[in-house]
């Protein structure tokens, strides 16, 4: 490594350092809560809280129907299926393609790495746990997996939070950021409540999978952050002949 490498590599370390305290902070607070919420899963005492939402969002005479018009079931099978491995898997695609194709390599290989990553990692929560799908109301759509965390919820929370984040680090206004931030929060929520009001998930699946997911995205952004630039090299080469002159 030369001397001009090595004091790029220190600079791209130390930079922002208030920043990756606080995501450091907020990645061991998560890991925390996620502990938490999988030990009261284990021992059985997250199960009142969970029966409780589970039966308020079924008629009480029925508990096979959902509160709410008819069409708001459909417009949530709609929903539920933005996290669903095909959805994502080609969102996930397209998204590695176009950086590909705008000549941003190493981003779009961390981004397609980070989400695969973050997929085997909600496979392998679930096999540890072990938990059984619920069984309080009945299933609007078929499932046949395990519970905990929920995979939509954790797999969504992975790629959206991921993708948001990654790709908004190529973008050139704040606004723009802060958007495409937004809307991968916003697809991961309503994500994950989809599978609490269709009765195949516990809410605390549902909180695991967020929490899960938004370590995992976080994590990635920190490391993105550091060691991954965003810009194409000619873009990068323009840039620092801009500031040389």
């Amino acid at each position: 490594m030369t001397e001009v490498q090595r004091q790029s590599f220190l600079t791209r370390l130390t930079a922002y350092e208030p920043l990756t305290l606080i995501t450091l902070a907020s990645i061991a607070g998560g890991l925390f809560v996620l502990q938490r919420l999988t030990s009261e899963v284990l021992e059985g005492e997250s199960f009142r809280f969970d029966e409780v939402i589970l039966l308020a969002l079924r008629r009480a005479d029925d508990l096979a129907v959902p509160i709410g018009p008819g069409w708001l079931t459909h417009a949530v099978d709609d929903i539920t299926a933005l996290g669903g491995i095909t959805v994502l898997s080609l969102l996930t695609a397209l998204i590695t393609i176009y950086l590909l194709f705008d000549r941003r390599w190493p981003i779009a290989i961390f981004v397609f790495s980070s989400v695969l990553t973050g997929w085997l990692a909600s496979a392998t929560l679930k096999i540890l746990v072990a938990r059984p799908r619920p069984d309080i109301v009945p299933h609007l759509v078929e499932v046949s997996d395990l519970s905990f965390p929920s995979g939509h919820a954790m797999v969504s929370a992975v790629t959206y939070l991921t993708l948001g984040a990654l790709v908004a680090r190529t973008q050139r206004y704040p606004s723009t950021r802060i958007f495409v931030m937004g809307a991968g929060v916003f697809l991961a929520v309503i994500v994950g409540l989809s599978r609490i009001y269709l009765g195949v998930h516990y809410p605390t699946d549902v909180l695991a999978g967020w929490c899960a997911g938004a370590l995992w995205a976080l994590g990635c952004w920190l490391i993105s952050k550091r060691f991954i630039p965003s810009r194409a090299p000619d873009a990068a080469a323009e840039a620092e002949n801009g500031d040389s002159r």
